[in-house]
């Protein structure tokens, strides 16, 4: 019995929870908040790692390998869109007539066992605000539980059981997983060109978005310079609030500067109060508008402009967020998750400000029908760096699609570097970059593995 719609009774006669596919890391944040609302968790992967070896420490009875003795005895189980149809485990749950249901959906229900779900929305930045609201909440004491798609240092994890009022959950757009979600606060950071091939239209993808801001139990908050997010806003007969650097949102950032290459601080003005100073100790002026949302939500949850700004000082990064990984042969090697081209900008342009003798971008591309729908704007964005070396197209869940190539992307970008593999594309750094340079692994694939190949044996 595969679940979709929605049953608020559906956890009141469950006790024992099994999840296919528990070490990946949107399983994990899950098994984390149930285990600790008193649910028995088993689960079962192929391959083990740290999340699983994490989850046998909580006391998750996990198997290596699908088999149909892992569902017996369970009264649910949980399944991620990774996992194939004809799953050994999901055709064993069926013909025992166990419940099934889909991971998204599961956090729609996780989503509303908090008095207070803070939700963040948008095709950039999600991640990072996600990061920045969970720190401002835990930095305060607030003891938040958190679902977050990258790694978070502060709370050793892609997200966390807390025993506080509040869940900030990162809400994907990608096949309108986030219209599950139940938001009491709802985050919109902008609406770009992403996932047409699913969407069809811009128009489509922005009706989705207006869906979730009109699920929104309590308020909304905006940003006042993304016209696609306010062409949404202006349609809602629901409580606004805006940010934005630009347009005299509700918060604004004023008198923004450098306080050194890349990095930027400005005052923060309420309405028409200055109240305080954010220094960011994340890169990239685009943080700006990820930093001015934290503080939207959280001074309208009770926290102190002190709060904020230490938030903001204090958070470095998440996981495959400008991540630095080391060093090869003195240039200082870094990963990043931008795989659109307005992210590729963003993270390019701060890469530049960050004053490196040259920067050279490893990007992987990510999906046949992406690369082929922004083809022009991925030119445009990868003729930023000084050097751009390109690896084969990622297809991920798409067919191969022979009209598109990495070949092709290369042939416009003058002086790029097309490789056949990740490891033709760590060679070719080990064996031309050097000190003074910035080298950027980019994409939302496996890129980061080349990135641990550059700085092996630099350490």
């Amino acid at each position: 019995m595969f679940i979709t719609d929605y049953n608020q009774h559906l956890l009141d006669n469950v006790k024992k929870i099994h999840f296919i596919g528990c070490g990946g890391s949107g399983m994990y944040p899950l098994i984390q908040i149930l285990a600790a609302k008193g649910y028995e968790i088993s689960g079962s992967d192929v391959l083990d790692g740290s999340i699983i070896r994490s989850e046998r420490e909580m006391g998750v009875k996990v198997s290596l390998g699908h088999s149909a003795d892992n569902v017996i005895g369970v009264d649910m189980v949980v399944y991620s869109a990774a996992i194939a149809k004809d799953n050994v485990e999901l055709n064993a749950a069926a013909s025992y007539g166990i419940p099934t249901i889909e991971r998204s959906v599961l956090l729609g229900y996780v989503s509303r066992l908090y008095r207070e779900s803070i939700c963040v929305s948008g095709t950039h930045g999600k991640t990072t605000t996600t990061s920045m609201i969970t720190t401002a909440l835990e930095l305060a004491g607030r003891d938040p539980s958190a679902v977050i798609g990258g790694k978070l240092p502060l709370i050793h994890g892609y997200g966390k059981a807390g025993k506080g009022d509040n869940i900030v959950i990162e809400a994907c757009e990608f096949a309108e997983t986030f219209l599950k979600l139940t938001p009491y606060l709802s985050v919109v950071l902008n609406i770009d060109n992403d996932h047409l091939d699913y969407y069809g239209s811009m128009g489509e993808l922005k009706f989705a978005f207006k869906r979730f801001a009109l699920m929104t139990q309590f308020m909304i908050f905006a940003n006042a310079d993304d016209k696609n997010t306010m062409d949404v806003m202006y349609t809602l007969d629901r409580r606004v609030r805006t940010f934005g650097i630009e347009n005299d949102g509700d918060y604004q950032a004023i008198n923004v500067q450098e306080y050194k290459p890349g990095f930027f601080e400005f005052d923060l003005k309420e309405w028409s109060k200055v109240t305080g100073h954010i220094r960011l100790g994340v890169p990239g002026r685009h943080n700006i508008y990820n930093a001015l949302a934290m503080c939207a939500v959280c001074r309208f949850a009770g926290l102190t402009v002190e709060q904020c700004a230490e938030a903001a000082a204090s958070f470095k990064g998440a996981g495959r967020r400008f991540e630095v990984y080391g060093e090869c042969n003195g240039a200082v090697v870094v990963d990043d998750y931008a795989h659109h081209p307005t992210e590729l900008r963003a993270t390019l342009n701060t890469a530049k400000e960050l004053g490196y003798k040259r920067l050279i971008a490893v990007h992987q591309p990510f999906t046949y029908s992406r690369t082929k729908m922004l083809f022009n704007d991925f030119v445009d964005v990868l003729k930023i760096p000084d050097i751009a070396v390109i690896t084969p197209i990622m297809g991920s869940r798409e067919p191969n699609d022979p009209t598109i190539t990495s070949a092709k992307l290369a042939a416009q970008i003058p002086g790029s570097v097309l490789v056949n593999s990740l490891e033709e594309a760590a060679d070719w750094v080990k064996q031309n970059a050097r000190e003074g340079d910035l080298v950027i692994t980019l994409g939302c694939g496996d890129i980061y593995k080349a990135s641990k190949m550059m700085v092996a044996g630099n350490q």
